[in-house]
C-alpha cells in the first residue's frame, strides 16, 4: 500500500487552510453549505422550537380532567426538550457567524408549526401532534437539503428530528387513550 492516501488533503495545505480567515471559527474553505441559507433555515427552526415550547408550556398548565396527569408530565417532558432543541439550533447558528432570531416580533410567522392553545386536553393533543408532524416533515426536508454538505448541522437537525418523532408518539398514543 503506498504512503499516499489520494481522498485525503495533505498536512501542510489543511495547516495553511487553518490559518486563513481564522476569524471565522468552526467554518473552514471545506464548508460546502451556503451559510446564509442555512443560518435562514435554522432560525426557522428555532422559532419553531420556540413556538412548540411555550405551546407546550400552556397545555402542561392548562391540562384538565379525569386523563390530564398523563398528558400534563408529556407537555412538560416535551417542553424541556424542545428548549434543548432551541438552544441547540441558537448555538449552531453562531458556531456559523449569525445570530439567532429570539425576537418575539414575527415569531409566529417565522415557526413552521402554529401556535394553538386548543380548549379541551383532547384539543391540546390534537394540536400538539400536529405540530410534531410537521416538524418532522420540515426538519426532515432541511437534514436532506444540508447532506454532505454540512455534515454537523444535518446531525444537529436529526437528532431534533428523532426526537420530534418520539413526541409524535407520544401524542398518538395519549390521543387514542383519551
Amino acid at each position: 500500500m503506498s504512503d499516499k492516501q489520494p481522498f485525503l488533503t495533505d498536512i501542510k495545505t489543511l495547516r495553511e487552510r487553518a490559518r486563513k480567515h481564522i476569524e471565522q471559527g468552526a467554518v473552514t474553505e471545506g464548508y460546502n453549505a451556503d451559510r446564509a441559507q442555512v443560518v435562514e433555515l435554522l432560525n426557522a427552526a428555532l422559532a419553531t422550537e420556540i413556538v412548540c415550547t411555550l405551546r407546550y408550556k400552556r397545555h402542561y398548565y392548562m391540562a384538565d380532567g379525569l386523563n390530564a396527569s398523563i398528558a400534563a408530565e408529556e407537555f412538560l417532558e416535551h417542553a424541556q426538550q424542545e428548549q434543548q432543541h432551541a438552544d441547540w439550533l441558537a448555538e449552531r447558528i453562531v458556531q456559523l457567524g449569525g445570530a439567532p432570531n429570539f425576537s418575539p416580533e414575527g415569531l409566529q410567522s417565522r415557526s413552521h408549526a402554529e401556535y394553538v392553545e386548543g380548549v379541551t386536553l383532547r384539543d391540546m393533543v390534537r394540536e400538539d401532534l400536529v405540530a410534531e408532524r410537521i416538524a418532522i416533515d420540515s426538519y426532515r426536508e432541511i437534514a436532506a437539503y444540508l447532506g454532505e454538505k454540512d455534515p454537523t448541522t444535518r446531525r444537529i437537525m436529526e437528532e431534533i428530528l428523532a426526537q420530534e418523532e418520539e413526541h409524535a408518539d407520544d401524542m398518538a398514543a395519549i390521543l387514542e387513550a383519551l
